[in-house]
């Protein structure tokens, strides 16, 4: 390194020289605090002597240089993301996630235990809310939403939390945060809640798992009972109509038969009145049409006959010989 002669340094030292290496200090400075850039997704809160003035959006901005005014950039247009009981291990289209102790595990309404990891979505809706009203802002969003979370899970049930309620759980946690972040004008507003993973502490998960399979044995048992149920009770019942309809047609039927032979005889014994004689033999007569209808070779024989010799007619006999 070679060293400067006097005379160099005096020449180097003169006042002219000076005075342009401080006004082109003092021009750099000028424009490196007079301008700066905003991006597409970023509005800038500018402050005027530690006053907010104004609200701006993308673009190369002017403002007054050496911190008369500051710009604070605010990404109003990203959605940002808070995990709560994990960890990504490792980030990309293949992630891993590593549960956190520390956060996931919460007690349930039916004194249960349960890990817990959920992700909340927000963006940005107020820059100069979220710029000046509250100091420690991600740390507020995180004591919130584990707030929420940790009252939700403790409203339900171990079951409902794994199963049916999740939804119930996401959109009440929306609804609950953006209510308590508009209450201290953070100037956020909470896009989804989304419950990652909902499963019982390993410590007790073996003894979990047989607790759910008795459950699914006890409800397949009853659903199989039901099925049953459903096949026998219809079946028996119909069954049962029928055999009312067939009882009361038959009643039906001898009541009317009932009627008919009180008719029928009310009929006679009026004749019988009128006529006994006569209605005696005719009633004899309908009695004898009637037994020995559809027989043939029947032959009546007067039982005072004293000279009858019966005899059986071969011919007539369709098991006799030729």
């Amino acid at each position: 390194m070679s060293n400067f002669s006097p005379e160099q340094a005096a020449k180097f030292l003169k006042p002219k020289t000076l005075t342009l290496i401080i006004l082109g200090i003092f021009f750099i400075a000028l424009l490196g605090t007079s301008f700066y850039v905003v991006d597409q997704a970023e509005e800038a809160v500018i402050t005027r002597l530690g006053r907010y003035r104004t609200t701006t959006g993308p673009g190369l901005r002017m403002k007054l240089p050496f911190n008369i005014d500051r710009a604070y950039i605010v990404r109003t247009r990203e959605v940002q993301t808070e995990q709560f009981g994990f960890r990504t291990v490792t980030p990309g289209v293949s992630a891993r996630f590593s549960p956190d102790a520390n956060m996931s595990t919460m007690l349930t309404g039916d004194l249960n235990m349960i890990d817990v990891g959920w992700i909340i979505q927000y963006r940005i809706t107020d820059p100069v809310a979220w710029t000046f009203n509250v100091q420690e802002r991600r740390d507020t969003i995180r004591d919130v939403s584990q707030s929420v979370i940790n009252m939700l899970v403790g409203d339900r049930t171990i079951m409902d939390v794994m199963g049916q309620e999740r939804n119930a759980i996401q959109a009440a946690g929306v609804d609950l945060m953006n209510e308590t972040f508009r209450s201290f004008n953070l100037g956020i507003s909470v896009i989804a809640v989304q419950l990652q993973n909902t499963d019982p502490p390993a410590m007790v998960q073996a003894a979990f798992e047989d607790v759910n399979r008795a459950i699914q044995d006890m409800e397949r048992f009853i659903n199989e009972g039901r099925q049953a149920y459903n096949d026998l009770i219809p079946r028996t019942r119909g069954e049962a109509d029928r055999l009312i309809q067939v009882a009361e047609g038959y009643a039906t039927e001898r009541v009317n038969r009932a009627h008919g032979d009180v008719a029928r005889f009310n009929a006679v014994l009026a004749e019988y009145t009128l006529a006994p004689l006569v209605t005696r033999q005719r009633l004899y007569y309908e009695m004898m049409e009637e037994v020995f209808n559809g027989e043939t070779g029947a032959a009546m024989i007067d039982r005072r006959f004293s000279n009858f010799l019966p005899f059986w007619d071969l011919g007539s006999n369709p098991m006799g010989g030729r």
